[in-house]
């Protein structure tokens, strides 16, 4: 009889899910265990220092625990960042080895073989010892089983190296196979000194160790001869096992093992304190039974990735498709633990989450509100539910929406106002079991607060209707102030729908006419946005192709201007209009495309592939493009991301484009329509999408009516149950 763990392997969807995708080409995702939206994610941690690895953590802008480029492993990190540009989280890492103890990471790292993840699974052989290590996970804890040869073993536990730019820890034994602790996490992208993250844990060995002590990297200093030897070094505690604080320190226990004898290790893990990380392992797992948490696991995505089910298309297209929508299930996740408890946002203290519902971390906003939470909403409502009560939640904590939210701090990483859009969408889309009027409140706030941290340049926003270069310019990435505007006009056009949908027509007026302050950038000239001076003039002299390599540029964060230009997603046809009609904003679009300016890594252009269907006669260059740009960009292998993939948001473009529909208008309760990549594809109980064969679309039906253009409102979408592409 067939395990039921491999039947769920071969047959189910996960079997479509290749981990392994996006962890080279700075994808930034790994291929370790966790739970959709999980707290708990353990992963191989390969980017420590050694000449051994192409890269490490410390020689370039590291922010991911694992790279597929990289050979060498120094043990398994828990809590980590799926898809990010920023280093943090990434430690608590626990490394098994045989023979001599060493403590030094440097030294005691290994070469691996024999890789093998599936969703909630991870295992590897560590060659130089002998050693197949296996994780997996709960929602807040995790389980390791290391399989050893005969021998001396060690399990090291090491609370120095991470990836997060904080330092300091302690670790306390509780009990000879137990021990508890805290790892200071924090500093994303260095721009928030005061963003410090306690995240305190419970490891739990399964086996008595023959012995067990601290290690700790001693300063360098000048100090009796016995002391020298310590000086730079690691000094290892054999007789002292009670406590210890401070950097680079870590625990380690030794055992006689037979040859083939398993040794698991437990860990739980909470951001308000040790008692709560060990009711969370004590409340999912009973005993040390690993086998059993690895099928709960699995069950849980598959489960998942039922929501969504497709038939037809190729092979590879249903990896691509669920490795997608498996990434974009990542993030954001649970930060509460099971009794309910989290850190309050921006402040000290513990909340408590109403019973039922969940209160959510890792809100990367610029990014996620683009096409995230528009999935969530669609597939997942009751996510995202909770993810809109979480961030109303954030604002009655601390007075701010949050901007770039992560474990309870704020890092103000990009620019603009994005709860706006994602939270007036999902209200606009029947979400609305929150508290609007605290939320509406909020955004008044900080749309008209002077130098607020969401908004730190709006006064001459909202007096003139644009940003000059000048105003704004504290952010290290430099002087962003057109796509600092660009962002505001976003959420204020989001903002003015939600204000009519509330009954304040006068709000609604107002941010509408301020959404359209884009047209103050508008060069002639250059046929792009430009940025202006202080006395209204177009910076001269001008390059719009300047920063498509990422290089600084005046006015654009991240791009260049062609990056930005058609970003006025709100407001498509009054663009054309300045640019001459359809026929030459679709021309320039197309020049975009044909001149290697779309960036397809980055947020701000990742919509222009829709914006030609929102003109007649132009309409079929939409899916051609989106079949083109999905070719690719977008397969089953490391580099199968086009770059970071931002917690999700280029994987549920990709999911959205191979169903059929995307939303690319945040704030706006509507889809623009292109080819599905499948045959038939069935969103939860809301909307199947089907198609006949051929590539080309020659009519759409809605609920078995024509559909005239190539939009519809989520409304008519979810009325309609049924969209039937009819191609040739």
């Amino acid at each position: 009889m067939i395990h039921p763990i491999l039947v769920s392997i071969l047959t189910g969807l996960v079997s479509f899910v290749n981990p392994f995708t996006g962890t080279s080409n700075f994808g930034a995702t790994n291929p370790g265990a966790l739970l959709p939206n999980g707290m708990m994610s353990v992963s191989p941690f390969n980017v420590s220092g050694s000449a051994r690895n192409t890269w490490d953590k410390d020689s370039r802008w590291w922010s991911t625990p694992y790279s597929s480029d990289n050979c060498y492993l120094t043990g398994f990190s828990h809590v980590n960042l799926s898809g990010v540009g920023c280093p943090d989280m990434g430690a608590v890492l626990v490394m098994p080895t045989m023979g001599e103890l060493e403590v030094d990471y440097t030294k005691y790292g290994s070469l691996y073989e024999d890789e093998m993840a599936e969703p909630g699974y991870y295992s590897v052989v560590l060659s130089d010892y002998g050693i197949q290590a296996e994780v997996t996970a709960t929602l807040r804890t995790s389980i390791e089983r290391y399989t050893f040869p005969e021998g001396r073993a060690n399990i090291l536990l090491n609370l120095g190296e991470a990836l997060t730019n904080e330092t300091g820890a302690f670790v306390r034994k509780v009990s000879d196979t137990e021990v508890e602790g805290m790892r200071l996490c924090g500093g994303f992208g260095y721009t928030n000194p005061q963003a410090v993250i306690p995240q305190y844990f419970v490891l739990r060995l399964s086996k008595v160790p023959s012995a067990a002590g601290f290690f700790k990297k001693q300063p360098p200093m000048q100090a009796e001869a016995a002391w020298d030897a310590y000086a730079g070094k690691y000094k290892v505690y054999t007789e002292y096992f009670s406590e210890m604080g401070g950097d680079d320190l870590g625990c380690w226990f030794s055992f006689d093992v037979k040859e083939g004898e398993s040794i698991c290790v437990q860990v739980g893990v909470s951001f308000v304190s040790c008692e709560n990380a060990r009711m969370n392992l004590e409340a999912e797992q009973d005993g040390f039974n690993f086998d059993r948490v690895r099928l709960r696991a699995l069950d849980e995505w598959e489960n998942a990735l039922s929501r969504i089910r497709v038939e037809g298309g190729s092979e590879e297209q249903r990896q691509v498709f669920y490795t997608a929508l498996y990434h974009a299930l990542i993030h954001p996740n649970i930060l509460n633990d099971v009794n309910g408890e989290y850190p309050l946002f921006q402040k000290g203290g513990t909340g408590r989450v109403e019973k039922g519902h969940d209160r959510y971390t890792v809100f990367s906003l610029w990014d996620t509100y683009r096409n995230v939470h528009q999935l969530l909403t669609l597939a997942y409502p009751e996510k995202q539910l909770d993810m809109v009560r979480s961030m109303v939640d954030m604002y009655k904590e601390s007075g701010w929406m949050p901007k770039w939210e992560l474990y309870g701090t704020e890092t103000y990483i990009m620019e603009g106002d994005p709860a706006i859009p994602v939270i007036a969408d999902s209200y606009l889309k029947g979400i609305t079991d929150f508290d609007v009027e605290a939320a509406y409140e909020a955004f008044l706030k900080s749309a008209e607060t002077p130098g607020n941290p969401l908004r730190p340049d709006n006064v001459p926003y909202n007096e003139k209707g644009y940003i000059p270069l000048g105003f704004f310019a504290a952010d290290f990435s430099g002087d962003n102030s057109v796509s600092h505007a660009l962002e505001y006009y976003v959420a204020d056009a989001a903002l003015s729908r939600l204000a009519a949908a509330l009954g304040r027509i006068e709000d609604a007026a107002l941010y509408r006419t301020r959404s359209l302050g884009y047209r103050n950038y508008y060069s002639p000239e250059s046929g792009t946005l430009r940025p202006l001076r202080a006395d209204g003039s177009f910076l001269e002299p001008f390059d719009p192709r300047q920063g498509e390599n990422f290089e600084p540029v005046p006015g654009f964060h991240e791009g260049s201007a062609w990056n930005y230009t058609f970003y006025v997603p709100h407001d498509i046809e009054g663009l054309a209009k300045l640019m001459g009609g359809p026929k030459a904003f679709c021309e320039k679009l197309q020049k975009v495309f044909d001149e290697g300016l779309y960036d397809p890594a980055n947020e701000p252009d990742i919509a222009y592939p829709y914006l030609f269907s929102r003109f007649r006669g132009y309409e079929d260059r939409t899916p051609k493009m989106v079949d083109a740009l999905l070719e690719k960009y977008f397969r089953v292998a490391p580099d199968g991301i086009p770059g970071n993939d931002d917690t999700g948001t280029m994987s549920a473009w990709a999911v959205f484009s191979m169903m059929g529909l995307y939303p690319d208008c945040p704030g706006e309760p509507a889809y623009t329509l292109t080819t599905p990549a499948f045959d038939k594809v069935v969103i939860g109980d809301a909307v199947t999408l089907s198609k006949t064969p051929g590539r080309r679309i020659r009519g759409i039906r809605a609920g078995g009516r024509a559909l005239s253009g190539r939009r519809i409102s989520h409304e008519d979408l979810i009325k309609a149950k049924n969209i039937e592409f009819r191609c040739r």
